[in-house]
C-alpha cells in the first residue's frame, strides 16, 4: 500500500502531529510507503511531491505549520483539474490519499471520493472549529489559548489608560474562538457572526464599565456584523473557494464607540498569530489520535470517511456529511456569556 498525504487550507498548529502519527503507525505496524504532496491540492495537480518516512517526521511533533506546505488551491476550479489529480496519483502509484484540512480541503476530498472514485480519508483541521461532524478540530485550542493570553495582557493596558480595547479574532463565519477566548479572558462584550450586534447596545455596555472606573474589553469575531449594515471586508477579491477576506470590523467598531461615547478606543487584530507557533498539549493529543485513526481507516479500506472526535472517542463519519454545513455557536451558549456583558 502506498499512501499520499496532503495538508490544505490555512496553516494550523497540530498539522505536523497528524503527519507524524500517520507515518509512524503506517510504516511500523502496516508496512506502508508514504509520499507527501506539497502545498495542499496543488501537489496532486502539479505532481509536486516529497518523500515521507519515519526519518522525515522525526522531531516535528511540537512544530507549528506543516512540513508539507499548504495552499487554498481548488482542483475542482482548475482546468482539467480532476484528470490531472488522477494522473498524478496513478503516476506516483498512490493507492489511498489522506487529506488533512478544513471545510474546503475536505469538501474537495468528498467530491473526489464520491464522484470520481479516488480513495480518500479526511482529517479535520481548522482553528475555527466549524466542522459539524466533530466535537473539536485540532488547532482550535491553541488559537483560543493565544487569544486568551492576548486578552489577559490587554486588560492591564486598558486599565492603565482607561481606554476601550477592541480585540478582533479569527473564525470566519463561526464565533467559537471569540466565545471561548472572550469568556476565558473576562471580556465585557463578545460579538459573534451568529448574532448581529446593536452598536448602541455595545456602547451602553462600554459606558457602564466606565461608571465603575473599569476599562472594558470588547472581543469581536472577524465575521461579526452590525444589525444595520454588512460585513466589513479587507477587499472584494475571492479565493479559489469563493471566500472573501474578512477583517476590519474591529477597527470600524472602535471608531464607532469613540464617536458615540467620546471614550478613547483602540483595536488589536490578532490575525495570523492565532494560527502560528507550537501547538498546545490538547491539540498535539487530538491531532496524534486523528492521525492514528486515519491510517486505520486506510487499512480497513473505509474510504470516503473523516475521522472525528465524539466525546473522547474517535469515530468515522462520511466526508459528505462532515462538510455539509458549518457548525456555529448555539444561542444558548452565547446567552451564558451575556451574563458578564456590561
Amino acid at each position: 500500500m502506498r499512501v499520499g498525504v496532503l495538508t490544505g487550507g490555512g496553516d494550523c498548529p497540530g498539522l505536523n502531529a497528524v503527519i507524524r502519527a500517520v507515518v509512524r503507525k503506517g510504516v511500523q505496524e502496516y508496512g506502508y510507503d508514504f509520499i507527501g504532496f506539497r502545498d495542499g491540492w496543488r501537489g496532486p495537480l502539479e505532481n509536486d511531491t516529497v518523500p515521507l518516512d519515519i526519518r522525515a517526521v522525526r522531531g516535528i511533533l511540537p512544530r507549528g505549520g506543516t512540513i508539507l506546505g499548504s495552499s487554498r488551491t481548488n482542483p475542482l476550479k482548475s482546468e482539467d483539474g480532476i484528470r490531472r489529480v488522477k494522473e498524478t496519483l496513478a503516476k506516483q502509484e498512490v493507492d489511498a490519499l489522506i487529506a488533512i484540512g478544513g471545510e474546503d480541503t475536505l469538501g474537495v476530498a468528498a467530491r473526489l471520493s464520491g464522484d470520481y472514485g479516488i480513495r480518500c480519508v479526511g482529517v479535520p483541521k481548522t482553528i475555527d472549529n466549524d466542522l459539524s461532524a466533530t466535537d473539536y478540530t485540532f488547532g482550535f485550542d491553541t488559537a483560543v489559548n493565544i487569544a486568551t493570553e492576548a486578552i489577559d495582557r490587554l486588560h492591564t493596558t486598558a486599565e492603565s489608560h482607561m481606554r476601550v480595547l477592541v480585540v478582533e479574532v479569527m473564525g470566519r463565519h463561526a464565533g467559537w474562538i471569540a466565545l471561548h477566548s472572550g469568556l476565558a479572558g473576562g471580556a465585557n462584550v463578545i460579538l459573534l457572526p451568529e448574532q448581529r450586534f446593536d452598536v448602541d447596545q455595545v456602547c451602553s455596555w462600554v459606558e457602564s464599565r466606565f461608571k465603575i472606573r473599569y476599562a472594558p474589553i470588547v472581543v469581536i469575531a472577524e465575521g461579526a456584523m452590525p444589525r444595520d449594515g454588512d460585513a466589513v471586508l479587507k477587499d472584494d477579491s475571492l479565493d479559489s473557494f469563493g471566500h472573501v477576506r474578512l477583517s476590519g470590523v474591529g477597527e470600524w467598531l472602535a471608531k464607532e464607540i469613540e464617536r458615540r461615547t467620546g471614550k478613547e478606543a483602540r483595536t488589536t487584530v490578532l490575525g495570523h498569530v492565532q494560527r502560528g507557533g507550537t501547538p498546545s498539549a490538547f491539540d498535539r493529543w487530538l491531532a496524534t489520535r486523528f492521525g492514528l485513526h486515519a491510517i486505520d481507516a486506510v487499512r480497513d479500506e473505509d474510504f470516503g470517511k473523516m475521522v472525528a472526535l465524539r466525546g473522547t472517542d474517535i469515530v468515522r463519519v462520511p466526508l459528505a456529511e462532515a462538510t455539509a454545513r458549518l457548525k456555529t455557536v448555539d444561542p444558548s451558549l452565547y446567552a451564558e456569556a451575556e451574563v458578564f456583558f456590561g
